[in-house]
């Protein structure tokens, strides 16, 4: 298997950015479910603490992704539709966007942010910044309920692919085989 992506299929690197990027997702939406259903439980505890720093670490993925994708960009497999673009170019717009007005929100309440103990922002004394505060508590969570939106419909359109007799597999893909 090649570390990069060709015309049929998508490469190693490819492959793990996108299942590692999935299983980060998967588990963002596990801490805020484990909040939203079981605030102040020791599950609610444990997964909370990790929703932050796994946040910076999306963040970064989506970034090598991006430039991952900018070196690939000849050697990809085409996209099926303009739909497809759309989809795959809002998907990847929420997954920038949330943590990046998470970070925003961060900075504003003042308090420090260390993750995985490196110290990103060291807080300050004072009050909080509202104005920076304000959009990311508006905006953060309903655009991860967009972003699972868009996730669902890109989960939905790779098994109608699959399983529609003429259209090509895009699931073997990003799968192999």
């Amino acid at each position: 298997m090649s570390l990069r992506d060709s015309n049929e299929r998508y490469g190693t690197v490819s492959r793990c950015l996108h299942w590692g990027m999935t299983l980060l997702i998967a588990w963002q939406f596990a801490t805020a479910a484990a909040r939203v259903l079981a605030e102040d439980s020791p599950l609610d505890e444990f997964l909370w603490a990790t929703h932050k720093p796994l946040g910076l670490l999306l963040l970064s993925l989506v970034i090598i992704r991006a430039l991952w994708f900018f070196s690939n960009s000849g050697n990809r497999p085409g996209s099926l539709s303009t739909a497809a673009k759309v989809g795959h170019l809002a998907m990847y717009a929420l997954i920038f966007i949330i943590p990046i007005l998470a970070l925003v929100r961060q900075y504003g309440s003042g308090k420090a942010f260390s993750p995985f103990g490196l110290p990103l922002m060291s807080g300050f004394e004072g009050g909080k910044i509202e104005w920076l505060m304000a959009p990311a508590n508006l905006f953060h969570g309903w655009l991860g309920w967009l972003l699972l939106a868009t996730i669902v419909g890109h989960i939905v359109m790779a098994i109608v692919h699959r399983r529609r007799p003429g259209d090509e597999d895009v699931l073997r893909r990003m799968i192999g085989g």
